[in-house]
């Protein structure tokens, strides 16, 4: 008797029901008609697994309504003016004269006022051999990212003037609107053909083309795993992508992996969903002239199923057999890297930067990467230079066995100085200086070490140094240099911005548009220079 009820009874709600359903279809294709109306079902979406997330915003919101709130309720008692303090013009002039604003930057410190007046100005043209303005005299530059020797190349002169005349300087417009030239598209194609991948992408700006990549791909939830020697602009780009980041000892893949296993165990504990998950490093680190093993680092990204960022903007035409990077230098297909980032300011002599990956990865980024959506694109003339430099470096690998002989001629002569130490690896057209001192330098002892936080950017058993006298010492190094006619640099930071403060040091940048025996020389300057501050010292 019952099951008869109930059969009648859904029977005569059946109707009720198919109505509710398609008037709620109904509202729904609606609502995605409204503009905004896709970001706004993102937005929930995306509170499905974060409820901590919810109750702070639900919150604030509250806490946003009650003071609009008690501010309406304040502008209405206050309509009588009762509360309001008069002044008369002569007080209000004493009280305009008598106050003082607040400068927008504090004054410099006698360290940043030296470092202003160190830099040296070029006179004329850039290149191995320039005329400095401040001293009058010709240096053998050791300092700019002319690892190629193409920056004032008479074939990419040609090439520029002939455009410059045809495209004029400026595209004034953004690359995904009307900033597009076809010498653009050339030069993408250029890259993509040059590193063995589908496609590229041209950013107008080197630094932001790494925060503009992994902002793009990377969001709130997702897992980024990074080295901890990862230069300014990728520590950037982890920033403004809102990712939680997890961090591994300095090209150490072993702390990789465990780090990416502890990843993996704390998921499975929460009993949390499967996010998109990235590896984020450097090809050479900018930091230290370190070179990554690629190989071991493929293996485990595809072990633990990761995306790999790649930031080649210092090992792209610079290392290899025809400057193409890692992907040359270990003879590894560049399609097992998700995303190549590189940099045509430097590899090319030319500006900008560049992503090289699959169709999917670039057509992502046409639409959402803030480096290619808000910028201008950069000037024809320059994409013209780039792509004159890529035929240059594809059809010359003599250029390359130079850059090499050359880096070894100065390791030779630095690698027997005993007064320092050289982080950089061997094939590294960037060569870093310590200087080795017991005084400082102090290593945490076997007692004090303490297993490593993934959580927390700065290892807990880095070593401490001095930063001031250390920096002070190498820009004696580097004033006794100039003096004797070579052209080096400290390795420049923003001391209190970056997440893991990088140790100072002297940072050569080797050309092969130098001779060998001008290599050889300069090294003798630079080592004689360095045995003269620190016997001074003593």
């Amino acid at each position: 008797m019952s099951s008869t009820i109930d059969g009648s009874a859904s029977a005569a709600l059946g109707p009720l029901f198919a109505f509710l359903s398609y008037a709620l279809i109904q509202a729904e294709s609606v609502f995605y008609k409204i503009p905004g109306s896709y970001v706004i079902d993102r937005y929930i979406k995306s509170h499905q697994n974060d409820r901590g997330r919810t109750v702070l915003e639900i919150l604030l919101a509250l806490f946003a309504i009650r003071i609009l709130l008690q501010v309406q309720s304040r502008t209405r008692s206050d309509k009588g003016e009762k509360d309001f303090i008069h002044f008369s013009e002569k007080e209000v002039d004493k009280l305009v004269d008598e106050w003082t604003p607040e400068p927008l930057g504090a004054p410099l410190s006698p360290e940043e006022q030296s470092d202003l007046a160190s830099v040296c100005v070029v006179s004329g043209a850039n290149g191995p051999r320039p005329k400095l303005a401040n001293t009058g005299k010709q240096v053998l530059n050791l300092t700019s990212y002319n690892f190629t020797g193409l920056a004032g190349n008479e074939v990419i002169k040609v090439r520029a003037i002939e455009t410059l005349r045809k495209y004029g300087v400026g595209c004034c417009g953004a690359p995904g609107h009307y900033g597009t030239t076809d010498v653009h598209v050339a030069l993408e194609r250029d890259i993509a053909d040059f590193l063995g991948t589908e496609t590229s992408i041209l950013n107008s700006q080197g630094f932001s083309t790494i925060p503009s990549v992994i902002s793009a791909f990377a969001k709130r939830g997702d897992i980024i795993v990074a080295d901890r020697g990862i230069n300014f602009a990728i520590q950037k780009g982890l920033q403004i992508s809102r990712s939680t980041v997890r961090w591994f000892d300095h090209n150490d893949l072993k702390s990789l992996e465990d780090v990416l296993l502890s990843v993996e165990k704390d998921r499975q504990r929460r009993r949390e969903s499967l996010t998109r998950r990235f590896i984020v490093t450097e090809g050479i680190f900018e930091k230290d002239g370190a070179i990554v093993d690629l190989p071991k680092l493929i293996e485990l990204k595809h072990k633990y199923k990761y995306r790999l960022i790649l930031d080649e903007s210092i090992s792209f035409g610079s290392v290899g057999r025809t400057g193409r990077g890692l992907t040359e230098l270990y003879n590894i297909p560049a399609t097992q890297i998700d995303m190549i980032v590189g940099s045509v300011a430097n590899g090319l002599n030319s500006s900008g930067g560049f992503c090289a990956g699959s169709r999917v990865i670039v057509d992502h980024q046409r639409c959402n990467g803030t480096s290619f959506v808000f910028s201008a694109a950069i000037p024809a003339l320059l994409a013209a230079s780039a792509s004159e430099g890529i035929n240059i470096l594809r059809n010359t690998p003599s250029i390359l066995s130079t850059l090499q002989e050359n880096v070894r001629a100065i390791r030779a002569v630095l690698d027997r100085v005993a007064a320092i130490t050289i982080p950089s690896h061997a094939a590294s057209p960037i060569i870093h200086i310590h200087l080795h001192s017991a005084a400082t330098l102090s290593a945490p002892t076997s007692a004090s070490v303490k297993p490593p936080d993934p959580a927390i950017p700065a290892s807990r058993n880095a070593p401490s140094f001095d930063i001031a006298g250390e920096e002070r010492l190498l820009q004696d190094i580097v004033d006794e240099a100039l003096a004797q006619g070579v052209w080096i640099t400290r390795a420049r930071r923003l001391r209190g911005q970056e997440l893991v403060e990088a140790r100072p040091s002297i940072r050569l940048a080797v050309t092969a548009a130098m001779s060998r025996k001008e290599c050889e020389r300069a090294a003798g300057v630079i080592k004689a220079g360095i045995v003269k501050v620190l016997t001074k010292r003593k």
